[in-house]
């Protein structure tokens, strides 16, 4: 008797390497300028009364400096999705304190990570109003929520298509980058600039808790140039690909924000949007119109929201394998494991990170800055500090492409960075991500003990 045959099973999906260095650089860049620079400018200014806020710039980008040769070893040594999530786990040890520091970056990151990209959605409003005058603030919000469900639908496919959508993009944001700089520069009023208020070099306890949320304010500016070392499955060469982009990323920003901060603060009088609004005054679109008239203006806003989507779709792309990197690993809920049959991306993952990211829309942006420096501090940023610490004393063989140069002078530096950008947050803000923790910590032991696994297992 004959049976018919029998199909093979198809194949599982599997993540593609289609990220090179260009893609890559275009992702973190897109990333870092994003909406950053145009909507925190004068936040920035009101953290210190004045232009001497920028030397909260200045301590960002060495804190982002050091940090990125952080980022660095560890991401060309073991690169891979969820970045952040690998970096703990192994640098702990993947059976004891490793399990529940990568399981706390996760737990921190379902509100921290949706609540950087809600920022760019609430830039994006900020800037839609300019053109739409009219609208009221709840309907310019639900414009900038929609612009959200955007960001998941373009997504929403194969890694090799965004990968080209997303040098797409980054173009987009070096020409609104270069208008900024070539109308700065070229209508730059030193006078303005340097517009210093009496006092603004008087040092005390008020100084420096101002120059602790203007680094605040300058590190979220930065946010960003680790980005695909969330996506590491799908780099081409990560060992050389990710410290690159990285390194390559931070030294072009920095020069970029330099022109782009003072081109600002160069036309524009920091008087007239000090103290800063919530969402503050779409500054960049002044000083536009200022220079080139309201219509030349309103074309510019518009290449203003093309960057603010790149930078958001930028996030989106790196955060959604996060918690698919922990449910693929078995360390969080399984369905954030699943791969799209046909597209093989993580779709589950995505689709959750990207709706609460646009939920989070709604919230004051200060307050949403706030909240995702005091929830990641401590694990994500100087758990891996710690992490690449432990990894250099346990495993001196791990393959390493790339080593932090200077070594530990950079991550001493990025620690003490850290640690002064959390103790000179608001002490509610300070309180809310304490909770965080706890209430992970809790959930991490009920978690183990239902599943008999460490710290409820002999050795």
């Amino acid at each position: 008797m004959n049976f018919p045959a029998t199909a093979p099973p198809a194949p599982e999906p599997r993540l593609q390497r289609g990220i090179g260095i260009v893609q890559a650089t275009a992702l973190n860049m897109s990333n870092m300028v994003g909406i950053g620079p145009f909507i925190t400018i004068p936040v920035l200014m009101t953290a210190l009364g004045g232009p001497q806020a920028m030397l909260g710039w200045l301590v960002a980008l060495v804190v982002a400096l050091a940090d990125g040769l952080v980022w660095s070893e560890l991401g060309a040594a073991m690169p891979g999705s969820g970045g952040s999530y690998l970096f703990l786990r192994d640098g702990f040890g993947r059976e004891r304190w490793g399990r529940l520091m990568s399981f706390l970056f996760i737990w921190q990151f379902l509100l921290s990570g949706p609540l950087e990209i809600a920022s760019g959605y609430i830039g994006f409003a900020q800037y839609l109003k300019y053109l739409w005058a009219s609208a009221s603030d709840r309907a310019v919000l639900l414009a900038a929520a929609g612009s959200g469900l955007a960001c998941i639908l373009l997504l929403y496919r194969p890694i090799g298509n965004i990968a080209r959508i997303m040098v797409g993009l980054w173009i987009g944001t070096l020409v609104t980058v270069a208008a900024v700089i070539f109308t700065g520069a070229t209508h730059f009023d030193a006078k303005l600039a340097f517009d210093f208020p009496e006092g603004a070099w008087k040092i005390g306890p008020a100084f420096w808790l101002g120059l602790g949320m203007a680094s605040r304010v300058g590190m979220y500016d930065y946010l960003g140039y680790y980005n695909v070392c969330h996506l590491g499955d799908e780099v081409r060469d990560p060992g050389r690909v990710i410290p690159r982009s990285m390194l390559i990323s931070l030294a072009a920003i920095a020069v970029l924000y330099v022109g782009i901060n003072f081109s600002i603060i160069g036309v524009v009088p920091w008087r007239s949007f000090v103290p800063a609004s919530d969402p503050p005054a779409p500054v960049v679109s002044m000083m536009m119109e200022k220079v080139w008239g309201a219509d030349v203006a309103k074309v510019f806003t518009v290449f203003v929201l093309w960057t603010a989507f790149a930078c958001c779709v930028a996030l989106l792309l790196g955060y959604s394998r996060i918690p698919f990197a922990a449910a693929r690993d078995g360390n969080f809920f399984k369905v954030f494991a699943r791969l799209h049959p046909t597209g093989a991306f993580p779709h589950v993952a995505l689709l959750v990170v990207g709706l609460l990211a646009v939920a989070f829309t709604f919230l004051p942006l200060m307050t949403v800055i706030d909240a995702l420096f005091t929830t990641r501090i401590v694990v994500q940023f100087c758990g891996q500090i710690a992490a690449l610490m432990l990894l250099r004393k346990r495993q001196p063989d791990l393959a390493r492409p790339f080593k932090m140069w200077l070594y530990p002078l950079p991550a001493v530096i990025a620690f003490g960075g850290w640690i002064f950008l959390l103790v000179t947050t608001d002490q509610k803000q300070l309180a809310y991500g304490a909770c965080v923790l706890v209430l992970g910590v809790t959930a991490f032991l009920w978690m183990a003990k239902a599943a008999r696994r460490w710290p409820f297992v002999p050795r």
